[in-house]
Formats: C-alpha cells, structure tokens, sequence
C-alpha cells in the first residue's frame, strides 16, 4: 500500500507541473495574472464544492468550530494564492524547470526546518547528515538546471 501512496505522490508532482503551464496560457489569454489565478482557485473551488456535496460522509464544521481556528491555519489558501500568481507570472520568464526546481528547492530547506523541530504539526524527525547531503545533492541539481 505504501508504494501506492508514494505513486500519487509523484503523479501530484506532474499535476503541479501541468498545472503550471496551463495556468501559463491562461494568462497568455486573459491577459492578467491575476485574474489568471482568480479563475484556477475559482475553478478548483468548485470542484471542491461539487465534492462536498456528491460526499455526504464528509460534514461541515459549525460556524463556532469555524469561528475559532487560529489566524494561522487559514495561511493555506494565502500561500497558494501566491504560489500559482508567483508561478504565472515568473514560470513563463525563467523556465518551467528552473522555476520548479528552485520551488522544490525552497520547498525542502523549509521542510527539513519543520520536519526538524515538529513546526506546523509535523511529526519530528532531526536533520542528519544523510538528510542535509540529500538536500546539498537537490540544491547541486538546482544549480546545475540553472546554469545549463
């Protein structure tokens, strides 16, 4: 079951990169990045809500339940707004590749840092000398996908 688990993984990898590019266009067509993103989240939105509703098993919280999750946990839809206005507008200059490397790159030094000292929930599991030469080999691949 774990390799199914880690397939998904690697086809969300796709997704995000497809992603990329589709939303790329979109700008080429509607001119602004903006209201590129504005439509990407529009329509993911609702897929979502289409899910919801064609799930019964999956409740709504209540309003109060709502009403006092802390400031932070609704970072989620802040940083991936930023995330694809940053991907539409930078991807098309830089490189589909270059962008997605530098992505994972900051991707992985952030979550080593969390992964290290349990931050955002994550179970804790210390950086070693194992993790950091991984993440020196990711950063070396990034530099090379940036210089050639």
């Amino acid at each position: 079951m774990q390799w199914l688990y880690l397939f998904f993984a690697l086809m969300a990898g796709v997704g995000v990169s497809t992603q990329l590019g589709v939303n790329s266009q979109l700008r080429n067509t509607v001119i602004n990045p903006i209201l590129s993103a504005l439509i990407s989240f529009s329509v993911g939105t609702i897929v979502l809500a289409i899910y919801m509703v064609a799930n019964s098993r999956n409740s709504i919280p209540s309003f109060d339940v709502l009403r006092n999750i802390v400031w932070w946990k609704w970072m989620g839809g802040v940083l991936g707004a930023l995330y694809v206005t940053a991907a539409i507008m930078i991807a098309p200059r830089i490189g589909a590749a270059n962008f997605v490397s530098l992505v994972i790159a900051g991707q992985l030094l952030a979550t080593l840092w969390f992964d290290h000292f349990g931050y955002l929930g994550f179970t804790i599991h210390p950086v070693n000398i194992y993790r950091l030469l991984g993440a020196m080999l990711i950063v070396l691949g990034v530099y090379l996908i940036q210089k050639y």
